[in-house]
């Protein structure tokens, strides 16, 4: 059996390379969208996901739309094609999501927040620093230090001594990173 010795250098250029392969895939951008709204469970989440990597701002109304769609899946997935389409009007849809009861769409819109990075959130993201889930703290603390606002750090703080390490390890990189603003 042959081993792969792969470079990380070499994933990175195949991901470049699939992300551009779909970039061209924006003639099917109105049938993502219909398929996202009309679609089976299976045919909403590939759609969800698909027109956050094509990369067309005309799928952000159908996105809004689907984080209020039946499947937690769909809504995360909603979430993270908006962060990734960098849509202000996206904001206080995925500020809304931050109310979730389900760990996956705060989780996703707090990395769609951060992405965006309208300090608008940074109000909204504060309290999801206490979140009972901690991958929902770690992305919560990581959108904080991409927003820039120096007004979350008493916040982040108290993080840096979570029972999680990837709690701690975000909110250590968001101050580090908010230090660094606050200095230029």
């Amino acid at each position: 059996m042959a081993e792969t010795t792969e470079k990380p250098e070499d994933i990175d250029q195949e991901m470049a390379k699939l992300l551009a392969e779909m970039k061209t895939r924006k003639k099917l951008v109105p049938d993502y969208i219909d398929l996202l709204r009309k679609g089976s469970l299976l045919d909403r989440t590939k759609s969800a996901e698909a027109l956050g990597e094509i990369g067309d701002k005309r799928a952000v109304p159908a996105l809004i739309e689907a984080l209020n769609d039946d499947s937690t899946a769909v809504q995360y997935l909603a979430a993270k094609s908006l962060g990734m389409l960098k849509d202000k009007t996206a904001v206080d849809p995925l500020i809304k999501a931050l109310e979730s009861e389900e760990k996956w769409v705060r989780h996703g819109a707090a990395e769609a927040l951060g992405k965006i990075g309208d300090k608008k959130a940074v109000d909204s993201l504060i309290p999801v620093l206490k979140d009972d889930h901690h991958d929902v703290r770690a992305h919560a603390a990581w959108a904080l230090g991409e927003l820039g606002d120096a007004k979350a750090v008493p916040f982040l703080q108290p993080l840096l001594k979570d029972e999680k390490t990837d709690v701690q390890k975000e909110a250590k990189a968001a101050l580090a990173k908010l230090q660094k603003e606050k200095k230029k």
